[in-house]
C-alpha cells in the first residue's frame, strides 16, 4: 500500500541525497528508498566501520604519496575491470556514490578494451580527488603491464579537479611514472620498515646533531682516508643511470646540488647559469681545497673545464669554456702537422699565462695539463694502433714527445720501474729562470699522460724538480 505524504527537507540533507537524485534521475520518492534500504543494511550497531571525519582526513593526509598494496586493490576493484574502460568508470562511481564521497570521475580513452591514450579527470575535494586519482592510476598501471603497459604522462591538479593522462609505453617507464607520480613514500616507507634497527639511529642522529651528519658512499670515503681525490661521484651516477661524461652539464649542476645539499657535505648550493656557488662552514683551508678539487674532478670528467675560487664560507666555480676550445685547437694542429708541436704548445703556454689573475692559478692548471695529456696519449694511440699500454710503450710515446719540444730527456727502464729524467725543458725555461705556472701545467700534463695510458695502476715518484730548485728533474714510474 502506497501513501502520499507532504515532507519539508532542510538544505543540508537535500545535499546528502543528491547522489541519490542523479542515481534515480531526480525521483525524489526512488531517492528516498534507496536511502532507507541503504540505513538498514548498514546497521551502525552491528560491525561499524564507520569513521570520524576528522581522522578520516588526516588518514588521507597521511597515505598521501603511497601506494596501497596489491591484493587491497584487487579487492576494491576487480582486475577484470581492466578490459572496459566504460565499465571500470560506472564501477567506480558506483562504489563513490554508495560511500558518499561526492567525488566523481570520468575515463576519456581512443578504445574501450585496448587504450592507447586515457584521460582520467576526478572532481570532488582536493585530499580525495587525489586519493582516488592515485587508486585509479595504480590500478591502471598495475593491471595494463601484461598487455598494453600504461605510462602516467602528466597529472595536473586544478584544485576541485585532477586531471592524469596515460599514454601506451613499456613495463619500466609504466612502473616508474606511478611511484614518480602517486608512490614517492612507498619505497621509503617500505625500507625503513625491513631494517628499522639500522634507519631509527640514523634518523635520531641526524635530528640530535641539527641535520650535521654527512653521508657519503664508502668508495667516496675511502678515497678520503687516502687523501685522494674521488675519480667521480657514484651518487650522482645512480641518479642520472648514466656515466659522469654522459650527463648534460644543466642536468649535471643540477645533480650537484641534489647530492651534495642532501648528503649534508656543504650546507646550499647555487646554480647561476653554468655557474656553481657552493656555501659551507668547513672551519680549515684543506677541508675547503679537497671539496673544491672533487667537484672541480666531477666537473673535468664530464668534460668541462671550471675554475674554483674560495671565499670565507663560499666556493665559486666558474666555466670556463674558452680553454676547452683552445685545448681542442691545439689538439686539432698537433694531429695535422707535428712540425708544428713546438710552436703550437709555446703558443699554448702563452695562452696559459693570460689565466694568472685567477686566484687558484696551480688548480686550474692542474686540470687543464691533465686534460691536455689526456688528449695527446689518445691521438698518439690512435694514430700509432695502441690497444694495450705497457711501460716500454709509455717510454716510446714520451721520447718521440720530447724530441718535437726539443726538451733534453732520459729514460732507463729497470724492471718494474721506469726513471724518467728532464735535464732542460724549453718551454718552461725563461732564461735561466723556470716559470713555476708553465712548469707545473707540463707536470701535470705528463700525470694525465699517465693516468690515460694506466688509469690507477700507475704510481708516481717525484725525486727533484727544475721548479723547486734543482738541476733537474727526476721521477720514478711504478705499475701496481
Amino acid at each position: 500500500m502506497s501513501f502520499s505524504r507532504h515532507i519539508s527537507i532542510d538544505d543540508e540533507y537535500l545535499k546528502k541525497m543528491e547522489p541519490y537524485m542523479e542515481k534515480h534521475s531526480g525521483n525524489m520518492g526512488a531517492a528516498l528508498r534507496d536511502m532507507i534500504y541503504k540505513a538498514g543494511k548498514f546497521n551502525p550497531c552491528k560491525d561499524s566501520s564507520a569513521v570520524d571525519n576528522s581522522l578520516f582526513n588526516w588518514m588521507l593526509a597521511e597515505t598521501e604519496d603511497l601506494l596501497i598494496p596489491d591484493d587491497v586493490l584487487d579487492k576494491l576493484i576487480h582486475p577484470a575491470l581492466i578490459n572496459s574502460m566504460d565499465k571500470l568508470e560506472e564501477h567506480v562511481n558506483k562504489r563513490l556514490t554508495e560511500l558518499e564521497w561526492r567525488v566523481n570521475l570520468s575515463l576519456e580513452c581512443d578504445n574501450d578494451t585496448y587504450p592507447s591514450q586515457i584521460l582520467l579527470m576526478t572532481r570532488g575535494t582536493p585530499r580525495k580527488i587525489k586519493f582516488i586519482s592515485g587508486i585509479m592510476s595504480q590500478f591502471l598501471v598495475k593491471n595494463s603491464l601484461d598487455r598494453s603497459p600504461l605510462e602516467i604522462r602528466s597529472v595536473t591538479d586544478f584544485n576541485e579537479c585532477m586531471k592524469v593522462e596515460l599514454t601506451r609505453s613499456d613495463k619500466t617507464a609504466a612502473q616508474e611514472s606511478l611511484i614518480h607520480f602517486f608512490g614517492g613514500m612507498s619505497e621509503i616507507l617500505k625500507t625503513i620498515k625491513n631494517r628499522p634497527e639500522f634507519w631509527i639511529p640514523v634518523v635520531r642522529s641526524h635530528i640530535e646533531s641539527n641535520y650535521n651528519m654527512v653521508t657519503i658512499h664508502r668508495n667516496y670515503f675511502e678515497d678520503i682516508l687516502t687523501n685522494n681525490i674521488p675519480a667521480g661521484e657514484t651518487r650522482i651516477e645512480y641518479l642520472a643511470k648514466k656515466p659522469l661524461r654522459e650527463i648534460s652539464l644543466t642536468d649535471l649542476l643540477s645533480l650537484i646540488k641534489t647530492v651534495y645539499e642532501n648528503s649534508r657535505i656543504v650546507d646550499r648550493v647555487d646554480i647561476e647559469k653554468d655557474t656553481l656557488v657552493i656555501y659551507h662552514d668547513y672551519r680549515t683551508g684543506e677541508a675547503v681545497d679537497k671539496i673544491k678539487r672533487i667537484i672541480l674532478n666531477i666537473l673535468e670528467t664530464n668534460g668541462h673545464l671550471y675554475d674554483g675560487r674560495s671565499t670565507a664560507n663560499m666556493i665559486v666555480f666558474t666555466h670556463r669554456p674558452d680553454i676547452g676550445i683552445k685545448i681542442n685547437e691545439l689538439i686539432g694542429d698537433l694531429k695535422k702537422s707535428s712540425k708544428r708541436v713546438d710552436q703550437e704548445l709555446t703558443m699554448f703556454i702563452t695562452f696559459l699565462k693570460g689565466l694568472k689573475e685567477i686566484p687558484d692559478v696551480p688548480l686550474s692548471l692542474s686540470i687543464l695539463g691533465r686534460r691536455l695529456g689526456r688528449s695527446i696519449m689518445k691521438e698518439y694511440e690512435k694514430e700509432n694502433n695502441i690497444t694495450n699500454w705497457d711501460l716500454e710503450s709509455f717510454k716510446k710515446a714520451f721520447e718521440i714527445i720530447d724530441s718535437k719540444l726539443h726538451r733534453d730527456s732520459d729514460w732507463n727502464l729497470e724492471g718494474e720501474n721506469l726513471h724518467y729524467c728532464v735535464r732542460k725543458c724549453n718551454l718552461a725555461s725563461n732564461g735561466n729562470n723556470i716559470d713555476p705556472c708553465i712548469c707545473h701545467t707540463i707536470r701535470e700534463t705528463f700525470k694525465g699522460a699517465l693516468g690515460y695510458a694506466f688509469g690507477n695502476k700507475a704510481l708516481l715518484d717525484v725525486h727533484k724538480l727544475l721548479s723547486q730548485g734543482d738541476n733537474y728533474c727526476e721521477v720514478v714510474i711504478r705499475i701496481q
